[in-house]
């Protein structure tokens, strides 16, 4: 170990240097803990959001209306012999729908 004293990354601002050399061996040891969590604890929660927003894009079909959400899937109701596709979701006990469009015949 050298006897010098280390040199602050250029990355780090003069600010943070100078505060960081008013601390004692203790407080400088608490605060490389804590940054060192801080950084992991950043970098988690913007590769989650990361990831969110992915699934979100890739999962939400073209033709999903705003007001219904991707966890929808799509049914087929008949009424009064005619059948009709429904975006359909469940929100908490209650299952909910949205009209689609008219089933086509040659389908």
């Amino acid at each position: 170990m050298s006897y010098e004293s280390p040199t602050p990354p250029a990355e780090l601002p003069t600010e943070i240097v100078n505060t960081l050399n008013g601390y004692s061996p203790d407080q400088l040891q608490h605060i490389a803990r804590y940054a060192e969590e801080l950084a992991e604890h950043k970098a988690r929660e913007a590769r989650l959001k990361e990831e969110a927003e992915d699934d979100e894009i890739d999962d939400r079909p073209d033709d999903l209306p705003d007001d219904v959400p991707s966890k929808a899937t799509i049914t087929i109701k008949e009424i009064n012999d005619n059948r009709y596709y429904y975006w359909q979701w469940r929100e908490g006990d209650k299952v909910l729908s949205q009209y689609k469009g008219p089933v086509n015949s040659d389908e």
